[in-house]
């Protein structure tokens, strides 16, 4: 990668991470029975791995998401918040560039969302369960006290990966390649 394009990556990474904060802290809805809040963060964590993608877009991921619970007084989440949004971004780019169709085929308009729906799916699942695996063992408050959270997480992903398809399909007619090159 050229000393321009890292550049280019690493700007785009920061405004991202920000992106990410904003959207984590501007709308939040405490978890019902469970210690924590409900965000459209994660649109902003499935944009950064289809947008950026690779380690530049896993890592916008979990420093916007962990600066949001550190800025929200949630500071012992701030170390899993930074691992699940790191793991969520990254497996959804993964699968996200093996599914998305190549120049000609994207014309059809189910086959641009498909690959949106179906590398958010699996990243909503890690959150899902990595929080409450955090909860339960890393924080200590065993099953009964996680279990709650899995309902509010659970209805967080499946709006994200809403917003987000819309988002990124609103996102498809700027063509961002003309500012910043190609990054990827």
């Amino acid at each position: 990668m050229t000393d321009k394009k890292q550049l280019y990556k690493i700007i785009q990474s920061a405004l991202m991470a920000a992106i990410t904060c904003i959207a984590t802290m501007i709308i939040r809805v405490p978890s019902v029975g469970a210690v924590g809040y409900v965000n459209i963060g994660d649109a902003a964590v499935l944009i950064c791995s289809w947008l950026i993608g690779g380690i530049y877009g896993a890592m916008a991921a979990g420093i916007g998401s962990g600066l949001a619970d550190l800025l929200a007084g949630y500071a012992y989440y701030v170390p899993g918040t930074f691992v699940i949004k790191f793991l969520m971004a990254l497996v959804s780019y993964m699968i996200y560039k093996e599914l998305t169709p190549k120049h000609g085929d994207a014309k059809n308009a189910v086959r641009r969302v498909i690959p949106y729906l179906l590398s958010g799916i699996p990243a909503e699942i890690i959150m899902i369960v990595g929080y409450f695996l955090y909860k339960a063992f890393i924080l200590g408050r065993g099953y009964a006290a996680a279990l709650p959270s899995v309902f509010s997480n659970a209805v967080q992903g499946l709006i994200c990966i809403l917003a987000a398809t819309l988002l990124a399909l609103a996102l498809k007619g700027v063509n961002l390649n003309s500012i910043k090159g190609d990054m990827r």
